[in-house]
């Protein structure tokens, strides 16, 4: 797998709409939909941690603004 660091966001959400159009229009071989179901898991996830990071970051950075009074 890549460097998580490496991957932006919007790198895996276009990269999951892909994976999903490609199986959606039926034009994954079979003997590739493991290795693209788990690479959208791993992507998913991805987007989850990053998400979550992102919340933290923002509420962390608003309690700061909120005490500078």
């Amino acid at each position: 797998m890549a460097d998580t660091g490496a991957i932006r966001y919007n790198e895996a959400v276009a990269e999951i709409e892909d994976i999903l159009r490609q199986i959606e229009n039926e034009e994954m071989d079979v003997d590739d939909l493991s290795d693209k179901v788990k690479r959208a898991y791993f992507l998913l996830k991805l987007c989850k941690a990053k998400l979550h990071s992102t919340e933290k970051d923002i509420e962390k950075i608003m309690k700061d603004f909120s005490g500078d009074d």
